[in-house]
């Protein structure tokens, strides 16, 4: 890993941007690494945009501020492609993993000035099959461990079902409901 590996996270209010970005936090920093998670919104309401971040690190962290220029862009509302410029800082070789039921070769092209990988995975539909709603944010996380190996995989897994289990202790299907989304994504998910 780069000394420094930074995360930009684009979703709408009620996508669960902020909670992704937390959950892999907490998963990294089970492996030893050092991690900062952090949100950034304007008025919040259902619907907005809101972008999260995160930082990861082998070495301690003293940097306090924005991301400006990510490694890796997970876009959660891939309507968000036609407002934002979600490549905006992202690093020449970086990467964007976008969900969209669209192939990774059809959505490159709507991001022409894009240069490096692009991967994409359907997590609105993973999420209504296993969870009865869209929420794309868990299926996100596994699609997310597949397309960059920062964690791995089976560790990830279990930290989170662990912080579930915390969280939804009397609604297993929840935690069942997202702990098969993130392993259908990390093996759904495509990259170009």
């Amino acid at each position: 890993m780069e000394k420094l590996f930074e995360i930009r996270w684009h979703g709408r209010g009620g996508q669960g941007a902020k909670t992704a970005a937390i959950l892999f936090a907490d998963a990294a920093l089970g492996e030893g690494k050092y991690i900062q998670a952090f949100p950034e919104y304007g008025p919040e309401r259902m619907g907005a945009p809101v972008q999260a971040f995160n930082r990861l690190s082998d070495e301690p962290i003293t940097l306090h501020c924005g991301v400006d220029s990510p490694d890796v862009v997970v876009v959660l509302d891939p309507s968000l492609i036609e407002t934002i410029d979600v490549t905006q800082g992202l690093k020449q070789n970086g990467v964007i993993l976008i969900n969209t039921n669209q192939e990774p070769k059809v959505m490159k092209d709507k991001l022409p000035n894009f240069g490096g990988k692009l991967w994409t995975v359907d997590a609105s539909t993973i999420s209504k099959q296993e969870l009865g709603q869209e929420i794309p944010n868990t299926p996100m996380l596994g699609a997310l461990i597949k397309a960059t190996n920062l964690l791995n995989f089976e560790r990830m897994l279990e930290d989170t079902h662990k912080k579930l289990t915390k969280k939804f202790k009397s609604k297993p299907e929840v935690i069942d409901g997202n702990i098969n989304s993130i392993k259908r994504a990390y093996q759904e998910v495509k990259g170009e």
